[in-house]
């Protein structure tokens, strides 16, 4: 048997259960698909239930990896292929190149010498990057990452004598010999694409509760100041739509969750950014789960922050200006109305990054895309089984990695 142990996913699920592993003695292998791991905690302002900062909690927990001899981390990759039984798995995993140096040479000046910039995936769209790139200041592996797609031949030419770049590195594949997987994929934000009847996709000022944490964060686009996209003002009255597509038979038909203290989290950025701001968070239940209560209690004691009990059924353009109109049927009253606001933020849900993908695997996956059971040797955590919040998907992590531990010492 294979004492070692394969992780899928770099993101604080599967974060914690590679060391949970590798700390009493296993070897890992920790395969992340993207340049560098966090998951979608490096992309918050501030996470549960401390409201501390993602690199308060991740600079830790790199530390660790860095320190620990056991974990073997390979970004930039993705399991092609699993063969074999519990005890003896031989994987298959492709290596994308990364074009830089094997260290933590500052590229900046050379990032911003170059001309072409595209769409910045981890700002959700609100900014542009260079091809040679590192998502946050304490980024894991801290090493730039150059996308050689897309530069134009311009860019190319000036890096190509460059003594920390390689662009003729090519793809790798490696053949893993592991004892038991723990597949922690995590989530993706459900497409606002999707809801075009709540302005997603089509004005400006209708943004997503992850554009919103991007705004927020002091590395983020804005630098931490909450501006609206179209014109970079200050916005001083806000609208939170609740299950933007949850518990929707036409988009995601489960609560994901963690919206509701995301919204009201949410509402305490823009609270104390600006003090004379007034938020309204329309919803159809709010949700706030065990000790987050207390929380809930303090954000909505706030007199400029005001609960409603309804469905919002169209968000519109004014026709005077970069404003929004939101149609909304109040549940108490049964009154219909609408209301101009300067921004809208939608609080879409948690989709299984799972959803809608070929798996190079035999996994069981509800109509969801969630794992709904363990496979002989296969542990699913965090939010790949189902939504939860960071504190949870820990507790998940540590649960899978302590069974894939029993699987490879036989018990």
């Amino acid at each position: 048997m294979s004492k070692a142990i394969l992780v899928i996913g770099g993101g604080f699920a599967g974060i914690t259960a590679a060391l949970e592993a590798a700390e009493v003695g296993h070897e890992v292998y920790l395969v992340e698909k993207g340049p560098f791991l966090g998951g979608r905690v490096m992309q918050l302002n501030k996470y549960f239930p401390k409201l501390c900062p993602p690199s308060c909690g991740l600079e830790i927990q790199f530390q660790r990896i860095k320190n620990n001899k056991n974990i073997k981390c390979l970004t930039l990759s993705e399991v092609t292929a699993v063969s074999g039984q519990a005890g003896d798995y031989e994987v298959k995993v492709k290596v994308k190149p990364r074009h830089t140096a094997p260290n933590s040479v500052d590229l900046s000046g050379l990032a911003a010498k170059l001309k072409q910039s595209i769409k910045d995936d981890f700002e959700f769209g609100l900014a542009a990057r260079k091809a040679l790139y590192m998502d946050v200041p304490f980024a894991f592996p801290h090493r730039y990452v150059l996308d050689a797609g897309a530069l134009s031949e311009e860019d190319r030419a000036m890096l190509k004598e460059h003594e920390a770049i390689d662009l003729e590195a090519q793809e790798k594949d490696l053949t893993l010999n592991v004892g038991s997987i723990v597949v922690a994929t995590g989530w993706k934000p459900y497409d606002v694409t999707n809801l075009e009847n709540l302005g997603a996709g089509k004005l400006d000022n209708c943004i997503s509760n992850m554009q919103m944490e991007r705004l927020a964060a002091p590395s983020g686009p804005t630098s931490g100041q909450i501006l609206r996209p179209s014109d970079n003002a200050a916005p001083k009255k806000v609208a939170f739509v609740q299950c933007a597509g949850s518990r929707d038979e036409n988009h995601l038909s489960y609560c994901s969750y963690i919206c509701c203290m995301a919204s009201l989290k949410q509402a305490q950025y823009l609270r104390e950014q600006y003090p004379d701001s007034e938020v309204t968070i329309y919803y159809i239940d709010l949700r706030t789960p065990g000790r987050y209560e207390n929380f809930a209690k303090k954000i909505l004691d706030d007199p400029k922050v005001h609960a409603v009990k309804g469905k919002v059924a169209e968000v519109e353009l004014d026709d005077a200006g970069e404003d929004v109109w939101v149609t909304v049927e109040d549940a108490v009253s049964g009154a219909k109305g609408q209301e101009k606001y300067d921004m809208v933020v939608l609080a879409t849900g948690m989709q299984p990054s799972l959803a809608g993908e070929k798996l190079p695997f035999a996994l069981q996956l509800d109509e969801e895309g969630f794992v709904t059971g363990n496979e002989q040797g296969i542990f699913a955590a965090g939010c790949a089984k189902q939504p939860l919040d960071v504190m949870k998907s820990a507790q998940s992590a540590t649960g899978a990695a302590m069974q894939a531990i029993q699987t490879v010492r036989g018990r």
